[in-house]
């Protein structure tokens, strides 16, 4: 059942201070020599990782909210939560550690495992989109919505550096877009959103917090969002790692993931 418009309004208000207080706190540490750790190898943190972390858990979650985050340990009680915060504070930290300006801050409201409201903000562009379900997507403060793009010719497709880096997009070089390198998942589907770019994917898992914001927005504007088998995604799962996603404006949508389907069932 969706909430009240009102109460929706009222969280998209407290997601948009939220992003911009942690976009501000990430904008002082961006360009700094900071000492970097790595969780794993290929997945570093910084200072400005876990400060961002922090104001968002003391800003966000009420009483009997669930939290899930990149940058926090989990806390399996979440699974028993009607409401649930799934947040990157620092969706592409490898952009952010290189002085790329493509990194975000992704906050989504996920219930009962759908992803509802959610908001994307890259400080450096002054990017900032909101949306949920039932009041739409803004940029800016400006509604904003998926493209009706409805032919791959000169549809303008947001990837992964690193993925075009290892070929991974070699095999869709005659499908007729634009490949447009981009950091930050979370961002990419924010862009898609605001129809600032016609799709972007991923056949590479993906954990739950680089993608339930986007999810959320591309859905309230107007968009799909899938699976690469096909099936759309649930969120707030005891494993909290997807399989890759697809995300177009619609009628693109569905020959995206025609193209993307074939694709996982051939690999």
């Amino acid at each position: 059942m969706s909430a009240p418009q009102g109460d929706r309004q009222r969280d998209l208000e407290r997601i948009e201070g939220a992003l911009r207080a942690a976009g501000a706190l990430l904008a002082d540490y961006f360009d700094r020599d900071l000492a970097v750790e790595q969780k794993a190898p290929g997945h570093p943190v910084t200072e400005a990782d876990r400060a961002a972390d922090d104001l968002l858990r003391r800003t966000l979650p009420e009483a009997g909210d669930g939290w899930l985050s990149e940058e926090t340990v989990d806390d399996r009680e979440r699974l028993d939560k009607h409401r649930v915060w799934v947040v990157d504070p620092l969706d592409g930290t490898k952009e952010f550690i290189r002085g790329v300006p493509e990194w975000s801050v992704s906050v989504g409201l996920v219930e009962d495992g759908r992803a509802v409201a959610g908001g994307v903000y890259n400080p450096l562009a002054d990017h900032l989109v909101l949306g949920a379900e039932g009041l739409g997507v803004t940029l800016g403060g400006e509604a904003a919505a998926t493209t009706v793009c409805g032919s791959a010719d000169g549809a303008r497709v947001v990837a992964s550096r690193s993925e075009i880096r290892r070929g991974e997009w070699e095999p869709f070089r005659s499908a007729g877009f634009e490949v447009i390198p981009t950091g930050s998942v979370a961002y990419k589907l924010a862009l898609v959103a605001a129809g600032l770019a016609d799709a972007t994917w991923t056949l590479q898992p993906k954990s739950e917090w680089d993608v339930a914001a986007g999810t959320a927005l591309v859905l309230a504007a107007g968009g799909d969002v899938r699976l690469p088998a096909g099936e759309r995604p649930t969120f707030n799962r005891p494993r909290t790692k997807l399989p890759g996603l697809i995300a177009a404006g619609r009628p693109l949508a569905g020959l995206v993931i025609d193209l993307l389907v074939g694709a996982a069932t051939r690999a």
